[in-house]
């Protein structure tokens, strides 16, 4: 029963996901911007390796390497308009974003990296190691999209193999990272929808709908020199606040949200 319980709520996400996509299908994806190759920062995608039986049951063990695994949710839209607002509000020479394993020798060369639906990946070995080296050594690490009591469990442990000893904690609202460019306040911990998450109501407005048994949560970790080095968006989809940026259907000042979180981390990881 447990086995199949846990089948359902698989097909559950992936029927949400295919949704997210058919919810927004007049969005108008065009091409994707121009970047200069280089600069002092490029986002960072990271692609990890997937717990075993979430890879499997979705068959994505026999798609290509470009089509397989959690990590690649909200790519390549998320990565492109959040690099196109970095350009737009800061003065960040921003290069082209990008994309590769943990364990890829670039990831040295980046002081920010981005995981999405952290609640199912199941690092390898080799992977803990490189990404505890990586946040030792100066990155910062944003994790986004993973809900519920399961998935948190799943990120949990994980970074306590990462970071033994590190707890994670909420950000407070006094935090360095709340104000090195934006000041973000308590009453600005709300709720940021998937497209999933939206609904139209009988006015025509649109309806947010935060999903049943879930609360949004801010919340970090830090390394022995109480520097952030894991910024964690907890119950919220800040990814597809990006990704629908230029969607008049996405609520606007969600986005204007999601932009300010992403660009105080990136800002706090550059100077910290």
């Amino acid at each position: 029963m447990r086995a199949l319980a846990a089948a359902l709520a698989l097909l559950l996400i992936g029927l949400g996901l295919f949704a997210q996509r058919l919810r927004f299908e007049g969005h108008d994806e065009g091409p994707r911007p121009v970047f200069p190759t280089k600069g002092e920062f490029s986002f960072v995608r990271v692609e990890y390796t997937d717990l075993p039986q979430f890879h499997r049951w979705f068959g994505w063990a026999s798609r290509g390497a470009e089509g397989a695994g959690w990590w690649m949710v909200d790519w390549p839209d998320a990565d492109d308009h959040f690099s196109t607002g970095v350009q737009r509000l800061t003065r960040v020479d921003t290069g082209a974003p990008t994309h590769f394993r943990l364990t890829d020798d670039r990831l040295f060369d980046h002081p920010w990296i981005y995981a999405t639906q952290t609640g199912w990946w199941g690092l390898t070995s080799a992977e803990t190691a490189r990404l505890r080296e990586y946040l030792l050594r100066g990155g910062f690490l944003v994790v986004d999209d993973f809900w519920g009591a399961q998935q948190w469990e799943v990120f949990r442990e994980t970074m306590q193999r990462v970071l033994p000893d590190q707890p994670i904690s909420d950000i407070s609202e006094n935090d360095a990272v709340m104000h090195v460019l934006y000041d973000i306040r308590e009453q600005d911990r709300t709720f940021i929808p998937g497209t999933r998450h939206l609904r139209m109501g009988p006015g025509g407005q649109v309806v947010v709908q935060q999903p049943f048994g879930t609360a949004p949560a801010w919340r970090a970790m830090y390394d022995p020199r109480n520097r952030m080095v894991v910024a964690v968006n907890y119950n919220t989809d800040v990814g597809d606040a990006w990704e629908y940026a230029d969607s008049p259907e996405y609520p606007e000042n969600m986005t204007a949200l999601a932009y300010r979180y992403g660009v105080n981390y990136l800002i706090y990881a550059m100077t910290h």
